[in-house]
This record gives structure tokens, C-alpha cells and sequence, in this order.
């Protein structure tokens, strides 16, 4: 089985994959870590020397290799299912979770994370809530179409795995 997390940047993807992974005793999966991991770069910096179409193209080989494991929670990218058929792809290798927030709560925590964002870094902050509601409005109809929509604002990990269960999809 497996599990795609999915949603904006800062949303708690990779907080939530661990806890998940440790409830379900499965292993998590980073998709931006392992990038940094196996490039030796850090995506800021790859973005600074290459350029985003680069970084897609290879974010969409290391999701693809996603598909060979099993029992494992993956935490994508925030433009991840946003780009060629990844959310296809998604949708059809495992089960996949959009954890939503409200953009003024975005907003506080691309605020206060300390890693930087490289689509964001070069923004000033009287324009941040432009971006954000503009890239939203973009990616949504991807992230929307995961199996399950939950609330970054008032999660619940004990609803989501009952959700799972109703659901049959973890016993």
C-alpha cells in the first residue's frame, strides 16, 4: 500500500507522513529529501543553477519509483501532482491525501518555516498573499483530486484512520 501526501507548500506533508508512518508501521518517504539526498543539492540551489522544468522532470522519475514500494507514506513536493500526468500517476500507484489549509494560515507558517521555498524566496512580503492565492488557484483542481481531503487546521489522526478503515483500504 501506498499513501501520497499532497498539498501546498508548508502544509505539514512531511509532519504528517511520519506520524502517519509510525501509526500504520509503515515507511516514510520524503520526495524533497530524497532529491536533496541522492543530488547532493538543495532544491533552492538547484533551482538558482538549473531551472524548474529541470527539477520537474526529475521529481516525476523519482515518483515513478515510488510505484515499486509498498507500505510506505510519501510525502510529494507541493507542485508535485501539478505537473505532466503526475496526479494520474498518483491516483493510480496508491491512495492519496490533499491536507488543505486556509491561505491566512499558509500564510503564518511559510512565515515562520525555516526552510526556504525557492518559488517563494524572491518574494517580498506584502506580496506573498498574492502569490500564494494565485498558486493555490493553480494547483487546487490537481490537489482536489486526491481520495481523501482533510483540514490542516483541525486535524484529526484518529478520523483519518477511520476513514482508511471504513474505507477497507488499511486493515
Amino acid at each position: 500500500m501506498r499513501i501520497y501526501l499532497i498539498g501546498y507548500m508548508a502544509s505539514g506533508k512531511s509532519n504528517l507522513g511520519r506520524l502517519l508512518a509510525e501509526k500504520l508501521d509503515y515507511r516514510f518517504l520524503d520526495l524533497d529529501f530524497l532529491f536533496e539526498e541522492r543530488y547532493r543539492i538543495s532544491i533552492l540551489d538547484f533551482f538558482e543553477k538549473y531551472d524548474e522544468g529541470i527539477f520537474r522532470q526529475i521529481e516525476r522519475s523519482l515518483l515513478l519509483e515510488t510505484i515499486k514500494l509498498e507500505n510506505i507514506i510519501i510525502s510529494t513536493g507541493g507542485g508535485t501532482p501539478c505537473f505532466f500526468d503526475n496526479m494520474e500517476v498518483i491516483k493510480k500507484a496508491g491512495t492519496s491525501i490533499y491536507l488543505l489549509w486556509e491561505v491566512p494560515s499558509l500564510l503564518h507558517r511559510l512565515k515562520m518555516v525555516k526552510r526556504k521555498r525557492p518559488l517563494l524566496k524572491d518574494i517580498i512580503p506584502d506580496e506573498l498573499e498574492a502569490r500564494v492565492v494565485a498558486q493555490l488557484a493553480q494547483r487546487e483542481p490537481f490537489y482536489k483530486q486526491a481520495d481523501f481531503i482533510v483540514s490542516g487546521e483541525d486535524f484529526d489522526m484518529e478520523s483519518l484512520l477511520l476513514l482508511f478503515q471504513n474505507r477497507g483500504t488499511i486493515v
